[in-house]
C-alpha cells in the first residue's frame, strides 16, 4: 500500500476548507481497504465535526480487519468544541492508522497516538510530515512557540515613504496589489493596527474576497476608550481594544485566544516598534514605482531599513507596476 500517495490525497481534500476552518488546522482523513479508498472526510468548518468523524459518516460499508485509516494530523484526544476523535476511531474497530504529523497542541501532543496504541491500534506516523506542517504553518508556529505568527505588511513609495505629512490619504499601490492584500488578510486570524491609522485612513480592514471565510478579528492598539462604532473599521468582525503599550504583553494576551496568526497593518511608528522588538516572522512589502517626495513620512528612520532587521529576501515579483517582496527570518 502506497501510504505517501494516500497521504497526498488526504492533504488534497483538506485544502478547500482553508479559510473556513481557521484558526483550526486543515485536516483530511481517508478509510482504505487494500489499495482502494472507500471513504473520505475533511474538517470543513471551525467548531464543527473533525475530518475523522466526517470520514466515518461518509463510509458506506462496515469496518473489518482489512480497513485502515489515513489522517494528516494526529487525532484529538480531548473535549473541545467537539468530542475526542480517538474514541470514535477505537469504537469503530479500525486496527491501523497512518498519521502525517503529531499535533503540536499541548492538549494533544502525542496523547492521541498513545490512546490509540493502548487500545491495540497500530500507528504509523511521519508520512509527509513536513508537508503537513507547511500546510498549517501558523497552527504549528503558535503551539511550538507560545505566540502567534506575526506578519507585517507595508505599502511603500519608491522613495520609501508611507503617507503624506499633512495626513491626506492616497493610494500608493495599484488596484491589483490591493486585491492581493485581501488574500493575505484572509489567511490570518487577526489584523492589528493603531489608533492613528483608523482615525486618519478610515479603513475597513477586512478581507474582501469572493469566497466564504472566517473574517479575521481586528485588534486596535489605542489608549482612546470611546470610538464611533459606526466607523467602517468596527463593522464585519469583532474588534478588541488594547491600551497596553508593551508589545510583548500585547502579543502574550493575544496568544491566550484562538489566534494563530496576526497581520500587522499600521503606520511607520508601530511597524518599527514591532520590528525593534523582534516580533515579526514575515514582512511583505508592496513598492510603487512612484515617489511621494520630502513632504511625506518615511517607513524607516535614517540609517535604517528592512535589511537592518536581519530579514532574508524569500521572493520578489511584480504585480502590475508594483514590486511585491516577501522577507522572512
Amino acid at each position: 500500500m502506497n501510504y505517501t500517495s494516500l497521504m497526498e490525497r488526504a492533504i488534497e481534500i483538506s485544502m478547500p476548507f482553508k479559510y473556513l476552518v481557521k484558526p483550526n488546522p486543515m485536516v483530511g482523513a481517508l478509510i482504505v481497504k487494500g489499495d482502494q479508498i472507500v471513504s473520505e472526510g475533511a474538517h470543513q468548518k471551525y467548531g464543527e465535526a473533525h475530518a475523522e468523524i466526517n470520514c466515518f459518516q461518509a463510509l458506506k460499508e462496515p469496518i473489518t480487519n482489512e480497513h485502515e485509516m489515513v489522517c494528516t494530523l494526529e487525532p484529538c484526544n480531548h473535549h473541545g468544541k467537539t468530542g475526542p476523535c480517538t474514541e470514535k476511531i477505537i469504537a469503530s474497530g479500525i486496527k491501523k492508522i497512518i498519521i502525517g504529523s503529531l499535533d503540536p497542541n499541548p492538549k494533544v501532543a502525542g496523547t492521541g497516538i498513545k490512546k490509540l496504541q493502548d487500545a491495540g491500534i497500530e500507528v504509523v506516523q511521519g508520512i509527509l510530515e513536513d508537508k503537513v506542517k507547511k500546510l498549517n504553518k501558523f497552527f504549528f508556529f503558535k503551539h511550538l512557540n507560545g505566540r502567534p505568527f506575526i506578519t507585517i505588511k507595508i505599502a511603500s513609495s519608491a522613495d520609501g515613504k508611507s503617507h503624506s505629512k499633512d495626513g491626506s490619504s492616497t493610494w500608493i499601490t495599484s488596484k491589483r496589489s490591493r486585491e492581493d492584500v485581501q488574500l493575505i488578510r484572509a489567511e490570518h486570524d487577526a489584523i492589528l493596527t493603531g489608533g492613528n491609522t483608523v482615525r486618519n485612513d478610515q479603513p475597513r480592514m477586512n478581507a474582501r474576497v469572493n469566497f466564504a471565510l472566517n473574517q479575521p478579528k481586528k485588534i486596535l492598539l489605542t489608549s482612546q476608550n470611546e470610538w464611533n462604532r459606526d466607523m467602517d473599521f468596527f463593522q464585519t468582525s469583532e474588534v478588541d481594544l488594547i491600551a497596553e503599550k508593551n508589545l510583548h504583553k500585547v502579543i502574550s494576551n493575544i496568544a491566550q485566544q484562538d489566534i494563530n496568526s496576526v497581520l500587522v497593518e499600521a503606520g511607520p511608528k508601530l511597524v518599527r516598534a514591532f520590528l525593534k522588538e523582534d516580533l515579526c516572522e514575515e514582512l511583505i512589502e508592496y513598492k510603487s514605482p512612484n515617489n511621494l517626495g520630502d513632504a511625506s513620512v518615511p517607513w524607516f528612520e535614517d540609517n535604517e531599513g528592512i535589511d537592518k532587521f536581519n530579514f532574508n529576501l524569500k521572493s520578489s515579483y511584480t504585480i502590475d507596476r508594483d514590486l511585491k517582496s516577501i522577507f522572512t527570518k
